[in-house]
């Protein structure tokens, strides 16, 4: 879950939102792939009040093999809430460099018989929200060299997710707008942290399937027409079985 997310705002939009400064250029992003390893801009405890663009996919500060790089943050992309405080790659970050991944949707895939369709999830109003990160950074001495990354934090869905992401059942952290700032703070203690790690069940999300352009090779899926609804016949006789169904049940009682 997780891996794949939009941040269709502008730049002005942003700062006003999440009261931070933009101190290089930004330009919206329909779609973006954790798996491209792309530099995004977040929000990080130690320089809250700017955007600062990091490299999804988290790399160790412990990493001795500059080769494993490109191995080990695939496996990055995504913190279980569950084994942050165990896992070597995150629990150091966990308790001392948390971030906010700023968003305004991410896609997740829905199997259907054998087959996937794509889903596009969002704030009904459409603004944009905080994901809750890690982040960390990984220096070569040698040449001089650095590099900051982050992760997104998922925990298990909750039942409006589950039904889109029905494989993995699983969905990223997402932070109330009131405690964005809370998650970012340098003195937060463990079980603080804990606490904050919580599947949002709040009612402002909704979904609609999009076209199958994710995940393509050779095709530009940063385009407007990615969030554009998509309809599937498969999905919507699927669908309204199921209604027909709920119907004939609530005539029982």
């Amino acid at each position: 879950m997780g891996t794949h997310y939009s941040l269709n705002k502008e730049p002005a939009f942003l700062e006003k939102r999440f009261g931070a400064r933009f101190d290089q250029d930004f330009e919206r992003v329909y779609h973006v792939s954790g798996f491209n390893n792309p530099s995004m801009p977040v929000i990080t405890d130690e320089a809250p009040d700017k955007f600062s663009f990091l490299k999804w996919g988290l790399v160790p500060f412990w990493l001795k093999d500059k080769e494993q790089i490109k191995y080990v943050r695939i496996k990055t992309l995504n913190a279980r809430s569950d084994t942050l405080f165990e896992k070597p790659s995150f629990k150091v970050p966990v308790r001392k460099r948390r971030c906010l991944i700023v968003t305004d949707g991410y896609f997740e895939w829905r199997e259907v018989a054998g087959k996937t369709y794509p889903y596009y999830i969002h704030m009904k109003d459409n603004d944009a929200f905080a994901l809750a990160g890690i982040w960390d950074e990984w220096r070569d001495e040698k040449n001089m060299e650095k590099l900051q990354a982050f992760s997104i934090i998922s925990v298990d869905a909750n039942p409006f997710i589950k039904k889109i992401n029905n494989r993995h059942q699983r969905m990223p952290v997402i932070l109330p707008k009131k405690d964005e700032r809370t998650w970012i703070r340098s003195d937060l203690g463990e079980e603080s942290i804990k606490s904050m790690l919580q599947t949002y069940e709040g009612k402002e999300l909704e979904a609609y399937p999009v076209k199958r352009l994710i995940g393509k090779k050779d095709v530009n899926s940063n385009t407007p027409e990615i969030l554009e609804k998509c309809s599937y016949d498969e999905l919507k006789n699927l669908d309204e079985k199921k209604e027909q169904e709920n119907l004939k049940q609530l005539t029982l009682f």
